[in-house]
């Protein structure tokens, strides 16, 4: 590539696309599948997934860059996270970070913590 604002186009296409150490910064992926797509040691923020089917996606040690990581910042604070209409039921959320969490207008059926039955705490 010439320069830092080339513009890649794939159309109709069937290809395995590895992407090292590069800014892809505003990109689009439309009507895309990418099954089997795994995303390691990435900068996401500000990413909007929508429409997406994510069903047994794994998906770990989300958060800020840790002690050791070149890009480590002891006084940097992880932005909130944004859920909306999603269907999680059946999911895991196993020793995660969930202070200050606010669930609004879910369906709590079967919503447990540690065992308990989140509806029966509200009754």
């Amino acid at each position: 590539m010439e320069n830092n604002n080339d513009v890649v186009t794939i159309t109709e296409a069937i290809k395995v696309i590895s992407v090292k150490r590069a800014m892809i910064d505003h990109s689009t992926f439309e009507d895309v599948s990418a099954k089997n797509l795994k995303i390691t040691d990435a900068n996401l923020s500000d990413m909007e997934i929508e429409g997406a089917q994510l069903g047994g996606a794994y998906i770990h040690n989300i958060g800020m860059p840790p002690a050791g990581h070149p890009f480590y910042d002891p006084d940097a604070r992880q932005r909130p996270l944004k859920f909306e209409d999603c269907d999680l039921n059946g999911s895991s959320i196993v020793n995660c970070n969930l202070s200050g969490v606010n669930i609004i207008g879910c369906n709590i059926k079967g919503l447990m913590i540690n065992g308990i039955a989140v509806e029966d705490l509200l009754k």
